[in-house]
C-alpha cells in the first residue's frame, strides 16, 4: 500500500501530464493574464470567465510551461475554482497561500494564524494538499504559487 507521500506524488504528476482545462478562452468576455516566475523561467497563461449574473468562475483555461510543480498547482487551481463564487475562490486562494506558509511561519515562531483559520474555516483544499510537500523546499513554493497568485491577478481586474 502506497504511502500518503506516494499519493501525493501520483496526483501531482497526474496533474503535470494531463493538465486539466488545458486551452483558451476569446477575450473578452474573458480576462486574459499571464504570470512569470523570473527565478526559474515557470510561465502560466491563465483565461479566466467570470459570469457577472451570478459573480461566478464560469471557465478557466491555461497554458504554459515549466516544472512540473507550478503546472500541476495551475492545474489543479484551474479545476478547484471552476463554478465557485468570487468569494469561494478567494478563500481558497488564501487557504492554499496559509498551506504554503505555514513551514515559514513555524520557523520563525509566529503565530498561528487564528485569525486566518477562522476566516478560512470551511474551506477544503482536497487534492491541494498533494502540494503542501512543498514547503519543505522554499525555493520551490513560488513555483506552487505562481499559477494562484495569477488567478487572483484575474480577479482582481
Amino acid at each position: 500500500m502506497p504511502g500518503l507521500e506516494d499519493l501525493y506524488r501520483e496526483i501531482i504528476l497526474d496533474h503535470y501530464r494531463s493538465p486539466r482545462n488545458r486551452g483558451e478562452l476569446p477575450v473578452p468576455p474573458a480576462r486574459k493574464v499571464e504570470g512569470f516566475n523570473p527565478l526559474c523561467g515557470d510561465e502560466v497563461v491563465l483565461y479566466v470567465e467570470i459570469d457577472p449574473e451570478t459573480d461566478t468562475v464560469r471557465d478557466v483555461k491555461i497554458s504554459g510551461q515549466g516544472c512540473s510543480i507550478s503546472q500541476a498547482s495551475t492545474s489543479m487551481m484551474s479545476a478547484a475554482v471552476k463554478g465557485k463564487s468570487i468569494d469561494e475562490a478567494r478563500k481558497l486562494i488564501r487557504a492554499f497561500k496559509a498551506m504554503m506558509s505555514i513551514h515559514e511561519s513555524k520557523l520563525e515562531g509566529e503565530s498561528d494564524g487564528s485569525d486566518l483559520a477562522a476566516d478560512l474555516e470551511g474551506v477544503r483544499l482536497g487534492d491541494l494538499e498533494a502540494l503542501q510537500g512543498v514547503v519543505k523546499f522554499p525555493v520551490r513554493i513560488k513555483c506552487a504559487t505562481l499559477g494562484w497568485n495569477t488567478f487572483q491577478q484575474a480577479l482582481d481586474q
